[in-house]
Parts: structure tokens; sequence; C-alpha cells
């Protein structure tokens, strides 16, 4: 192999948005997530929705069952 080409591989730390932070092996020193395994819903088994740019949002208003439906 050649020599001086490959990158640090080192330690670094993972931030996830919940506040849970772990170490792992890798060549950036910190990595920033949204979801990590103490808040995916397939590890804790709880619904959580991912709202992107409050797609949810608007979804619920506009689908609402609150409004009047006239579809014939």
């Amino acid at each position: 192999m050649k020599k001086d080409i490959h990158p640090v591989y080192a330690t670094a730390t993972v931030k996830c948005a919940c506040g849970n932070t772990f170490t792992t092996r890798s060549t950036r020193d910190e990595i920033h997530t949204d979801i990590c395994s103490n808040c995916h819903p397939f590890f804790t088994g709880k619904q959580k929705l991912v709202d992107t740019a409050g797609r949810v949002e608007r979804f619920r208003q506009r689908y609402s069952k609150d409004k009047a439906t006239t579809s014939n």
C-alpha cells in the first residue's frame, strides 16, 4: 500500500438532536445526527413523527376532519 494517502481514522463524538452522545471511530472529529438508537421508533417502540420543514403540520391542516368535505 502507498504511504501517506489514507486519512486519519480516530475517535469521533456523535451528537444527536435528542441530546444523546456517544463515541465511535471515524475520519471526522464530530458527527451530528437527527435520529439515533435512543430516539428512533424502531428501537424505542414509540411512534414519532419527524417533521421536516413543517410538512406534517401542513398535511394535518390540509386534510383535517373538521373541514367540511364536499365530494359527491
